[in-house]
C-alpha cells in the first residue's frame, strides 16, 4: 500500500529539516492541518493570546539564535492581526518566516471564507511575499523562505497556506522534501582589494569610526564588533536604536560622532537615525564609507546625504563577512594614536553625575534607581537577557541597564513587543535570567502573554516603570504646543501586578525606593512569570551631554 502525505506534512517535514523545533502560533481554521501534523512530526506549538505576538516572539528567537523564528497564524483576521509586527523585524534586520492560513485556491475570487490579497498585503513590511500553489511544492517553498529569511541583510518572509494545498495528498515519493544546502545562501563577501582599500582610508584618517548596523547588535555581532575593534585599533559602534545618534544608552555619542572625518557604516543605513549623515550630527567635511548587502540602501545613502561626493566608496558585502574580512586583513596593522579612540569609549560610558540621586523617600522612584537595582542582579546572575521596550521608561533603562544578550525594539520605534520577546528568550535560553522593562503604555499591547508564560512555563520578570501615562507623546506635546495642550496620553496608575497574579502570575507594587529590592528578590525567586510594578516619575527621556548634563530627549 502506497503511503501518502498532505500538503501539510511536506511543510512540517520540511521545517524540521531546518532545524525548527518551536513554532509561535495562535489557532484558527485554515491552519488545523498544520497542527495536526505538527503532532507526527514533533514540533512543539507555542500557543499565544494574538497573532502579533507570535511574529514578536519569532522575531525575537531569530536575533537571539540567528535562525529565522516561525510564527503561524490563521488566515484572513489572522493573517492581518500579525502584520504590524512584522514591521518591528524589518527594521531590526530579523530574520522571521510568517506562515499564514489562506482561503482554498479552487474557490478564490468566490468570496471564500477569509478570502484576502494576504501576499500582497505584506509586501511592503517583508523581504518576499508569496501564496503557496501545490503541495509538491511546499517544501521548496519552506527553504526558499528560510533561505531569504536569513540571507543578506535578514529579515521577515511571508508565506501564504491555502487550505487545500494544505489538505491534498499526494504520493511519499513524490514530496520533494530540501536539502540542507536549500536552506540557506553563499554570504556575499567583501573582497581583499576592497578591504585592503577601506582600511588605508582609515588610516589615513584622524578621527575615524566604524559604526555596524542591527543584524551584528547580538552576542555574535558584539564578539565580531569587539574583534573588529582590536584588530583596525578604532571603535566600532553598534546602532539599533530609533534614537540613533542621541540614543542614551550610547552615552554622550553624538559629541564624537559630531567630530569624526571618517565614518565606514557596515550594514546601517545612512538613514534618519544617523540624521541622513548631515549637519549637525555630522561635520560636513565628514566622509562616508558604505558597506551594505543592500544595493538599494547604498543608492538612498547617495541621495539622503545631499552631497554624493562624500561617500567615497561603497560596497555589496553581507555584514558579518565583511566585518570577518576587514579583521583578518586589519591583524593590528594600523597603529594609532589611542587618544581619539579613549575619547570615543569615554563619551559613551559617559552618564551625567545627577544620575546617582535617589529619590530615597515615599513616592514615585526615578528610572535610575530601577535601572540600577536592576544592573545589581545582571552583575552576578550567570546568564541574563535584557529587554527593553516602550517610550521614555525604555530609553532610561536603555541608558542605565547593560547585559551581553539585549533586546530592543530597534529602528522601527514601534512598542508591545516586550512580553512576547521575553518568553521567546526565555525558550531560547532556558538558563538564562530574562528582564523585560517596558512602559506602563506598551504593557498593555500584549498583557495577556502573561497566560502564555504560565502554560509554557516561562518564569520571566517584567518591570513596569508606571508614570500612568504615553509620557513620549506627552513629552512631545509640552514641548510642542505647551503644558496647557496636552491631550490624550493620560493613563490610571493601574495595578497590572494584579492583573498578572490574576492570570496565574506573580506580582508585585512598588511604591517607594525602599520597596524594590526585595520585590526583585521575591520576583526572582518564586518561579513564576512576574511583574513588578514600580511608581515612577514622569521624566522626559535623556538627553545625555558632557558640555550641558541632560535634558529632554525625543526620537524625532
Amino acid at each position: 500500500m502506497s503511503i501518502t502525505l498532505r500538503g501539510a506534512d511536506v511543510l512540517t517535514r520540511a521545517l524540521v529539516r531546518a532545524g525548527t523545533h518551536n513554532i509561535f502560533s495562535l489557532s484558527g481554521n485554515q491552519i488545523m492541518p498544520v497542527y495536526d501534523a505538527a503532532i507526527d512530526a514533533k514540533l512543539e506549538i507555542i500557543h499565544v493570546r494574538h497573532e502579533a505576538a507570535a511574529v514578536h516572539m519569532a522575531d525575537a528567537w531569530g536575533r537571539i539564535n540567528g535562525d529565522p523564528g516561525i510564527a503561524l497564524v490563521t488566515g484572513g483576521p489572522g493573517h492581518a492581526n500579525a502584520i504590524g509586527a512584522l514591521y518591528t523585524a524589518l527594521a531590526a534586520d530579523s530574520p522571521l518566516v510568517l506562515l499564514s492560513g489562506h482561503a482554498p485556491l479552487t474557490q478564490l475570487g468566490m468570496d471564500a471564507f477569509q478570502e484576502m490579497r494576504q501576499a500582497d498585503l505584506a509586501e511592503p513590511i517583508v523581504k518576499a511575499s508569496w501564496t503557496a500553489q501545490s503541495a509538491r511544492g511546499l517544501g521548496a517553498d519552506i527553504a526558499r523562505a528560510i533561505r531569504i529569511a536569513r540571507s543578506g541583510r535578514p529579515g521577515p518572509v511571508h508565506l501564504s497556506l491555502p487550505f487545500d494545498v494544505l489538505e491534498a495528498r499526494i504520493p511519499e515519493q513524490e514530496a520533494a522534501l530540501p536539502e540542507a544546502g536549500d536552506y540557506t545562501s553563499p554570504a556575499t563577501q567583501l573582497s581583499s582589494v576592497a578591504a585592503e582599500t577601506i582600511l588605508s582610508q582609515i588610516a589615513q584618517a584622524r578621527r575615524p569610526l566604524i559604526v555596524v548596523g542591527p543584524s551584528l547588535a547580538g552576542e555574535r555581532g558584539q564578539a565580531a564588533r569587539t574583534a573588529l575593534a582590536h584588530a583596525s585599533g578604532i571603535a566600532v559602534l553598534c546602532m539599533e536604536s530609533p534614537r540613533g545618534v542621541n540614543d542614551p544608552g550610547l552615552g554622550a555619542v553624538a559629541e564624537v560622532l559630531a567630530e569624526a572625518d571618517l565614518v565606514v557604516l557596515i550594514g546601517k543605513k545612512l538613514d534618519f537615525t544617523m540624521r541622513f549623515g548631515r549637519a549637525p550630527a555630522f561635520a560636513t567635511a565628514c566622509r562616508f564609507i558604505q558597506i551594505d548587502p543592500d544595493p538599494l540602501a547604498l543608492e538612498r545613502a547617495a541621495r539622503a546625504c545631499g552631497n554624493p561626493e562624500r561617500i567615497i566608496l561603497s560596497a555589496i558585502a553581507d555584514s558579518p563577512a565583511a566585518v570577518a574580512q576587514l579583521t583578518h586583513c586589519a591583524t593590528n596593522a594600523l597603529a594609532r594614536d589611542t587618544g581619539w579612540g579613549e575619547e570615543v569609549e569615554a563619551a559613551c560610558r559617559y552618564r551625567p553625575p545627577a544620575w546617582d540621586a535617589a529619590n530615597g523617600g515615599a513616592g514615585p522612584l526615578k528610572p535610575t534607581e530601577v535601572g540600577r537595582a536592576v544592573q545589581r542582579v545582571i552583575d552576578r546572575a550567570a546568564e541574563t537577557v535584557l529587554v527593553v521596550d516602550g517610550g521614555e521608561f525604555g530609553q532610561w533603562s536603555q541608558a542605565c541597564i547593560s547585559a551581553a544578550c539585549r533586546l530592543i525594539n530597534g529602528p522601527a520605534g514601534s512598542i508591545g513587543s516586550a512580553i512576547p520577546f521575553a518568553l521567546a528568550a526565555k525558550l531560547a535560553r532556558p538558563k538564562a535570567t530574562v528582564f523585560a522593562m517596558l512602559g506602563d503604555g506598551t504593557f498593555g499591547f500584549h498583557m495577556a502573554e502573561f497566560d502564555t508564560a504560565v502554560r509554557h512555563a516561562l518564569p520571566i520578570v517584567a518591570i513596569v516603570g508606571n508614570d500612568a501615562c504615553w509620557n513620549a507623546e506627552h513629552q512631545i506635546q509640552i514641548n510642542s504646543y505647551g503644558r496647557g495642550r496636552a491631550i490624550g496620553c493620560e493613563l490610571l496608575p493601574t495595578r497590572y501586578d494584579q492583573a498578572v497574579a490574576g492570570l496565574g502570575g506573580h506580582g508585585e507594587f512598588v511604591t517607594c525606593s525602599a520597596e524594590l529590592v526585595p520585590a526583585l528578590g521575591r520576583a526572582l525567586t518564586v518561579q513564576k512569570p512576574a511583574c513588578v510594578n514600580v511608581l515612577v516619575e514622569r521624566l522626559a527621556a535623556p538627553n545625555v551631554s558632557r558640555k550641558g548634563g541632560l535634558d529632554a530627549s525625543s526620537a524625532h
